[in-house]
């Protein structure tokens, strides 16, 4: 069997507290999409050119940036330089599957408003997967937003705000799971380490 080599991809876990409960913007995936069919999560993807010359409004947090930049899987690559490319696909990503943007765009341009993210968990998908990635997620909250209404997408058929509880009634990966208990505990105040969760063929423990 080949092994798939992942490719960097980023996603962006929004938070919305304007109302009594926080709230999680997710977006269900197509059906005719061959990896994730129908399946609500967050937006994201993988890592396109562009990404690493991007126009910036901020840049990243320091401390953002060097936990992102030592996820680098190869010496050789530039962390720095892939960790602001990380940070700026999950910018473009969740503004062209939602319409929402952090920062400042429109079709033809994009300066992603780094500086609102923080880094909270990372997955790497299983080695039978005929798609793979090696993903960070990322977490911001809605207020540095330009607009709070979503727009559905050819990606995302649908795309809504939810609290907590009814995303854990939704149809969900289970690192999508997962990784909504990491933001709740961070949303109550609690000290949540960051997870990262991998696979490999040896390892029979890949419920995520």
């Amino acid at each position: 069997m080949t092994i798939v080599r992942p490719r960097d991809a980023a996603t962006l876990v929004l938070v919305r507290r304007d109302a009594a409960a926080p709230r999680i913007l997710m977006g269900r995936r197509s059906g005719g999409h061959d990896f994730m069919p129908g399946k609500w999560v967050f937006p994201g993807g993988r890592i396109d050119r562009a990404d690493y010359r991007g126009p910036l409004l901020t840049d990243l947090q320091p401390e953002v940036a060097a936990d992102l930049a030592a996820s680098a899987r190869l010496q050789r690559q530039d962390g720095g330089r892939l960790a602001r490319a990380l940070a700026r696909t999950a910018v473009r990503e969740t503004f062209e599957e939602t319409g929402l943007v952090i920062g400042r765009g429109d079709v033809g341009r994009l300066e992603a408003d780094l500086g609102a993210l923080s880094y909270i968990a990372r997955a790497i998908t299983p080695p039978a997967r005929h798609k793979r990635f090696d993903a960070r997620f990322l977490m911001a909250d809605a207020e540095r937003l330009q607009s709070l209404e979503p727009q559905d997408s050819r990606e995302l058929g649908e795309v809504a705000w939810f609290t907590l509880g009814e995303c854990r009634d939704l149809d969900l990966p289970n690192v999508t799971r997962a990784v909504l208990d990491v933001v709740e505990t961070r949303l109550e105040g609690g000290h949540a380490a960051r997870p990262f969760w991998r696979w490999t063929r040896n390892n029979p423990e890949s419920a995520l």
